[in-house]
């Protein structure tokens, strides 16, 4: 009896300490068991996208769930930053974050929406692009110098971007400050009807990101005159940087990485930044950055990190002292 009681009573105290060892373990111990949602802050179509889609197809089957995009364009990127900032920290959304609602777009605005380095986590960086400075052809400047003194010779010199508060806008910002050279902002709706009024001649210099005008380089109906990366871009590799053409200032580089709410767990964290590294290893993967202008550089989220808050401590404050307002 005695034997029975004891018995019965071990039992109890296993079952019940088997119940509080499951009610201890952590809500994420199934983490994905659901749909893990990509907030990209720019609309279908670009490098963002177009990049966030292909991490989203490696991350579905490195996690066995599926990860799908969520384009949250406006404000500099800051209404997709703001919603990613905003969202639980468990994993289910993140943002394929970028120099513009990171390092930009916050300092735009009146009221900054979120701390650009606080509100998030930041788990992997993806890779860079450098941005192009080109010429229309009927402009007739035909190097980097060329700007520099045309601005000069006739008191301005009109230069077109993507928007206000985009790269492009920013870096000619750059180009003001450094040079003296007197560079007037021309806002567009995106880069397409830059480009329009480029091929007319309607404004005579742009700055964007050099995806998108390889072809117009190509066939001859724009003139690439820099680029702004620390290396020549594998999609032109004819066109010098501006650190090779004496201005080492004026190297900036579009970053992609991949980043989450504040206070991501550790190990959700150490997960995703494995699973990103894996996929820009991958053949395909890296055959596609290529085509995007993008240099890979897999690394720690600590390194990201600290990459991110050098990149807001430069640029925040030149885009403050510039007056750039959205």
């Amino acid at each position: 009896m005695n034997i029975t009681c004891s018995t019965t009573r071990r039992g109890a105290l296993q079952v019940l300490a088997a119940g509080a060892a499951a009610l201890a373990l952590p809500a994420r111990a199934q983490w994905p068991d659901k749909p893990v949602k990509i907030i990209v802050t720019f609309a279908a179509g670009g490098s963002s996208d177009i990049l966030a889609r292909v991490l989203a197809e490696q991350l579905t089957r490195k996690l066995g769930q599926p990860v799908v995009v969520d384009n949250k364009p406006g404000a500099g990127g800051t209404i997709g930053g703001a919603q990613v900032a905003a969202a639980p920290a468990d994993g289910y959304t993140l943002m394929l974050s970028n120099t513009t609602p990171i390092a930009l777009g916050p300092f735009t605005l009146e009221k900054q929406p979120y701390d650009p380095v606080a509100a998030f986590t930041h788990i992997a960086y993806l890779g860079s692009a450098p941005l192009v400075v080109m010429a229309s052809k009927g402009s007739g400047i035909k190097t980097f110098a060329d700007v520099e003194a045309r601005a000069r010779k006739d008191g301005r010199l009109d230069f077109g971007s993507g928007g206000p508060g985009s790269v492009g806008h920013v870096h000619g910002e750059l180009i003001r400050k450094i040079t003296g050279a007197n560079l007037v902002h021309v806002p567009y709706r995106g880069g397409a009807p830059m480009t329009t009024d480029l091929i007319a001649n309607v404004v005579p210099v742009g700055i964007d990101v050099i995806t998108a005008y390889v072809p117009f380089f190509k066939s001859g109906q724009l003139v690439p005159l820099a680029v702004t990366g620390t290396a020549r871009s594998p999609l032109m590799p004819d066109v010098p940087t501006v650190a090779e053409l004496g201005q080492p200032r004026l190297v900036f580089e579009n970053f992609f990485g991949l980043s989450g709410p504040a206070r991501l767990p550790a190990d959700l964290v150490t997960r995703l930044n494995a699973a990103c590294n894996e996929a820009l290893a991958l053949p395909e993967v890296q055959k596609k950055l290529v085509e995007l202008g993008i240099v890979s550089k897999p690394g720690t989220p600590a390194q990201f990190e600290s990459f991110v808050k050098e990149q807001v401590g430069v640029l925040g404050p030149t885009v403050k002292a510039a007056g750039i307002k959205l």
